[in-house]
């Protein structure tokens, strides 16, 4: 009998994986732009770019682990009608704390996301649910 990996499992085997086989590639591209007398010639707190840096980093981790948790929850279309929601709430926060100007075209494309997720949730509420044995 063949042991099957989990989703978590599978999450963290990529990222080690994706970790080894793009480090060599990031230093050999950017060099010694990462090392902390470079960053501090720059006029840059080295110890603030590391604290946000490991921050973001976790946070970015944790959305992923998150979402390949929901993901073995649900079907891929509704999990990616979620992800569509949340770009929206994620634009119109970010309008409104920043107060960034929208122009129509945006506007437009952030009302055809919306009527997109309500069309699909109406969609999913009157389909009716395949039995299965």
């Amino acid at each position: 009998m063949q042991d099957s990996l989990d989703n978590i499992t599978l999450f963290s085997i990529i990222t080690l994986m994706s970790l080894f086989l793009m480090a060599p590639v990031t230093f050999f591209s950017e060099g010694i732009k990462f090392t902390p007398s470079y960053i501090q010639s720059a006029g840059v707190n080295v110890q603030q770019i590391y604290t946000k840096s490991l921050i973001a980093a976790l946070c970015f981790h944790a959305y992923q682990q998150v979402s390949y948790m929901i993901l073995a929850r649900v079907s891929p279309v509704t999990h990616s009608v979620g992800n569509c929601v949340k770009r929206v709430v994620v634009i119109v926060s970010s309008v409104i704390f920043f107060k960034t100007p929208v122009s129509p075209v945006n506007a437009f494309g952030t009302g055809i996301a919306l009527a997109g997720v309500f069309l699909y949730s109406r969609v999913k509420r009157i389909k009716p649910k395949p039995k299965t044995a």
